[in-house]
């Protein structure tokens, strides 16, 4: 199978098991019971769907499995086989379903980590095994996490429902947290794999998702651009080797610059609302990256501002230490040098803050304090294409 085709056959089974899973939830009543029943046919579906093809009502053959083993599994369990065996085919849809099951999967009665597992699975249809590899644990691991958020779901009834107006601002944050971390995860951890691509591509479906059902949330859209922007570099982030390249180095025209101008519309429209936010801002940030010709043409004092609202918003260490890379080309890499001194204390651990100390300390001529501060940096990374760059500069050190 080509990647082209994978990519069609993991959206159908994303499209159709999220609204297959909303459905059953909502018909059978027991949310347990139904992902075990989405996720037999996923699995059917990928063992079946790359010989056979894709259907051509993937929804309906997806629920035709899911029935007839639900009703295999649960013949002795009279209230269920009841309730499936008045189950039909089409299910009448609601238009909010898809939504009140990203909300019961981003509860924030649950873990975060619970939430993502539960989330990739039941919303977007990976199997308990794409999650671990997608994360680089343990099946077992996610498979005990997405257990316990069932039973945690049973045994504290939470319920399938929208929350009310006065929690929906929090539990919109929960889902677009959830949604942020797959995209850092598959973005920034395992340098290129295809497990990695993958959720990326789940979280910009998943923004995509919460964006149509949530059209007046600027935070919402402003995450929306921001993954469409990330995803619109990524053909020039890998070399032919595959090693990571450095946005200064990377080759722009392999940059899909119609998706980039898209992401930028989207941005400039959610701005209009005058509801600023960090996913806004975040975009807003790397929009500036992604319009520039060539890296010389960078408008880095935007970006120094951009960080400075970023912050006002949303603090963070890691946010200055981001603020400091700008600052470098804006006042210069001693004053950049004296902003990442004050974060050892929160960030000592972190081996970004290493890695840019060291470039910060070879443009002031302290190639030493460099190469100890590279060094440093590759004791704590763990990201195979990091390390590789870290390597490489020790060895020309």
């Amino acid at each position: 199978m080509t990647d082209d085709a994978h990519d069609e056959l993991a959206r159908v089974v994303r499209e159709h098991a999220g609204r297959l899973a909303a459905a059953l939830v909502r018909l059978i009543g027991d949310f347990s019971t139904a992902e075990d029943l989405v996720q037999d046919a996923v699995v059917a579906a990928l063992e079946r769907w790359p010989v056979d093809g894709i259907p051509d009502r993937p929804d309906a053959w997806l629920f035709t499995v899911a029935r007839r083993r639900g009703l295999d599994v649960l013949r002795r369990e009279t209230r269920y086989r009841e309730k499936l065996a008045r189950v039909q085919w089409p299910v009448p849809p609601e238009p909010d379903e898809r939504l009140r099951l990203v909300f019961t999967c981003c509860h924030p009665a649950l873990p975060r980590s619970a939430q993502v597992a539960l989330t990739l699975r039941v919303v977007c249809g990976l199997t308990t095994a794409q999650v671990a590899r997608a994360f680089l644990v343990p099946e077992s691991t996610v498979a005990q996490r997405i257990t316990r958020a069932k039973r945690k779901i049973a045994d504290a009834g939470i319920p399938y429902r929208l929350p009310t107006d006065a929690d929906l601002g929090d539990r919109v944050g929960e889902a677009l947290t959830v949604v942020y971390l797959m995209l850092n995860e598959g973005y920034l951890s395992s340098g290129g794999e295809v497990a990695s691509q993958r959720l990326v591509d789940d979280a910009a479906w998943l923004a995509a998702l919460l964006h149509e059902l949530l059209p007046d949330e600027p935070e919402v859209a402003g995450l929306l651009a921001l993954i469409r922007l990330h995803r619109a570099r990524s053909g020039g982030r890998f070399g032919a080797d595959g090693g990571l390249v450095l946005l200064a180095d990377q080759d722009r025209s392999r940059w899909d610059h119609a998706a980039i101008a898209d992401a930028v519309a989207l941005l400039v429209r959610t701005a209009r609302r005058g509801r600023p936010g960090p996913y806004q801002l975040q975009a807003a940030i790397v929009a500036c990256h992604a319009e520039a010709a060539r890296w010389e043409d960078t408008d880095w004092e935007q970006i120094v501002l951009l960080y400075d609202l970023l912050l006002t918003l949303a603090p963070s260490p890691v946010t200055r230490l981001h603020r400091a890379v700008a600052l470098r080309y804006t006042a210069g890499p001693a004053a950049a040098l004296r902003s990442l001194d004050a974060l050892d204390d929160r960030l000592d651990g972190y081996h970004l803050l290493h890695a840019t100390r060291a470039g910060l300390l070879r443009d002031l001529g302290r190639p030493d304090e460099a190469r100890a501060a590279d060094a440093r940096a590759l004791e704590l990374t763990t990201n195979p294409a990091e390390q590789a760059i870290l390597h490489e500069r020790l060895r020309w050190a």
